[in-house]
């Protein structure tokens, strides 16, 4: 009784705490609210996340400002076609002083790492995430480095120029917990940015949270009770996608994992330590869109993920 006493005053710090980081990077990034929130789900829940957006939508500014605010080491990488993988990860080099090879660690060795346009490198270069994003360890000449806690990768891509890039391999899209939209400011939220870049303002997120903070609140979440209704719920979903008559692949296992896992994060955020099935219907479309493949001659019919997503929530039954 005590220990359940305990979990209920911890979520009450744990929302307290996950508004002054959403509020924190607000005041550096203009309407970009829910994306922000959806970054803090995403790291509480320990997934990765593809940002999707146009040039010159503050992709980039927004996961420095998150970083910032969550007190963690931020490092960034703009893939372009010649990058190696030792650019990445690191690589051993021989010390001629010492006599001996040593390791040298690449930039992702830090809390939060932002690839700018990982479309641009090839698949054989993009799987050097791989086994950052799913185990958080990478391996360096047969020796493996675990990566620093807590760990994950923001990419960003250009969906309009698409001239000397590389789709993304289906295994390495199933490992981002979400994909994410960024699009244009409202013409309300644009004339307010033009107003502090004309008055010279810069906006700066604060610090709220170390990384120890983090590192709890990570752990809390695991705490998040789930009924086993909702979790039914959960495997009805992903389960129907699979066999959906307009689409060629549907939700993974890894889907349900990480749609578990998110609205457990969701439901800390907004004070409760047990999931209700408005969390799943919440963060479904962020989890799903990008892991289904819909049939070719319904993409000619403009038929999408996120209609898709509709018919599902609509014909699996809510558990009361």
């Amino acid at each position: 009784m005590e220990a359940e006493k305990q979990v209920t005053l911890d979520v009450e710090l744990f929302q307290s705490q996950a508004l002054q980081v959403v509020e924190s990077v607000k005041n550096a990034i203009i309407g970009k609210d829910d994306l922000v929130l959806d970054l803090f789900i995403a790291m509480l829940a320990e997934g990765n996340v593809l940002i999707e957006g146009v040039p010159g939508v503050a992709k980039t500014s927004i996961a420095k400002a998150f970083a910032s605010a969550l007190g963690l080491d931020f490092k960034r990488i703009q893939f372009v076609p010649d990058i190696l993988p030792g650019d990445i990860i690191g690589m051993s080099v021989y010390n001629q002083r010492s006599g001996s090879f040593e390791t040298r660690k690449g930039p992702i060795f830090t809390n939060i790492l932002l690839v700018d346009e990982i479309n641009r490198a090839s698949p054989k270069i993009q799987s050097a995430l791989l086994e950052a994003m799913e185990e958080k360890q990478v391996s360096i000449d047969g020796t493996t480095f675990k990566l620093p806690s807590p760990f994950m990768v923001i990419t960003t891509q250009n969906p309009i120029d698409i001239a000397g890039t590389f789709p993304l391999p289906e295994a390495q899209i199933d490992r981002f917990m979400f994909k994410l939209d960024v699009g244009y400011l409202s013409p309300q939220d644009e004339l307010v940015m033009l107003r502090a870049k004309n008055e010279s303002l810069t906006p700066q997120e604060q610090r709220v949270l170390s990384r120890d903070d983090i590192n709890r609140l990570i752990e809390m979440v695991k705490n998040v009770r789930t009924d086993d209704r909702v979790l039914e719920y959960i495997r009805d979903i992903i389960v129907a996608s699979r066999s959906h008559e307009k689409l060629l692949l549907g939700g993974s296992p890894r889907a349900s994992i990480a749609l578990l896992r998110a609205s457990k994060a969701l439901a800390a955020i907004n004070g409760r330590d047990y999931v209700i099935p408005d969390d799943v219907k919440y963060l479904l479309p962020r989890v799903l869109c990008h892991r289904l493949i819909v049939k070719p001659e319904l993409e000619l019919e403009n038929v999408s993920p996120v209609e898709i997503i509709d018919e599902l929530l609509n014909a699996v039954p809510v558990p009361v």
